[in-house]
């Protein structure tokens, strides 16, 4: 039987007894419905997986046992930072996930002039929190032990500021010719992908002045939620998790 995998913010130390948080609480109690004495993985972001057991299940809380930790390897040598123009309905949340699963680091939702999402206040924040628990699903899901983390909503201008570490920054668009195979091998990548209907001529010079490469993923245009899971696959595979691992 599969071990179920469960995130939870609270402090992990071996031999320690704790209690889960509530939200871990109740999935583990009212979802999975766990009992006394059966196993599970916790992971809080450190990097690390933590065996442990259930010890008692009540109402609302449920009691674990918690065992060394493991170290955990799935993390790419590449640092990815992904900057996603929002899009409707559930393709963002499409991307964060699919996202998370393909190793990215950290993800700016952004807005931009085609944008068809706009977000304030209370919502925003609502929307942010959101995509944050996406995120942590996503990580339970594909085995990460680091949840990569959801941004506050940034302008382009507070992008490019956000984005002045990173070695090799690339802008997302097929009016390029320029390959990423064609590319040194970065350490730290940040990837710019525009709404549907793309980004604007003037943002995309705005982008290149900041220091962006343009780069195409080849010839047909994608979906705003499609070119993120493309990108990373073969960022990966060039610079990152297809790399030969070192001793």
């Amino acid at each position: 039987m599969r071990i179920p995998r469960i995130y939870t913010p609270i402090a992990l130390n071996d031999g320690d007894t704790a209690y889960l948080d509530d939200g871990a609480a109740q999935h583990v109690g009212k979802v999975l419905r766990m009992q006394p004495g059966q196993p599970l993985s916790l992971f809080n972001g450190d990097g690390y997986d933590y065996p442990a057991a259930i010890g008692d299940v009540g109402k609302k809380t449920v009691q674990v046992l918690i065992g060394p930790p493991h170290d955990n390897h799935l993390e790419s040598p590449l640092k990815i930072v992904l900057g996603q123009v929002l899009s409707k309905g559930d393709r963002m949340d499409y991307a964060i996930q699919k996202s998370v699963e393909m190793g990215v680091s950290r993800i700016v939702p952004l807005v931009s002039e085609r944008c068809e999402v706009r977000l304030k206040g209370d919502r925003e924040d609502k929307r942010v929190r959101h995509w944050q628990s996406v995120a942590i699903s996503a990580a339970e899901q594909c085995g990460r032990a680091v949840v990569p983390e959801i941004a506050a909503v940034a302008t382009l201008e507070d992008w490019y500021r956000q984005t002045t570490a990173c070695d090799l920054k690339l802008v997302l668009h097929h009016r390029t010719a320029r390959s990423l195979a064609t590319l040194s091998q970065p350490g730290h990548l940040a990837l710019m992908i525009g709404p549907e209907g793309g980004l604007t001529e003037d943002e995309i010079r705005t982008a290149e002045a900041a220091g962006f490469l343009p780069a195409a993923l080849g010839p047909r245009v994608l979906r705003t939620e499609t070119a993120p899971v493309a990108a990373l696959a073969v960022c990966q595979w060039l610079w990152g998790d297809g790399q030969p691992a070192t001793k």
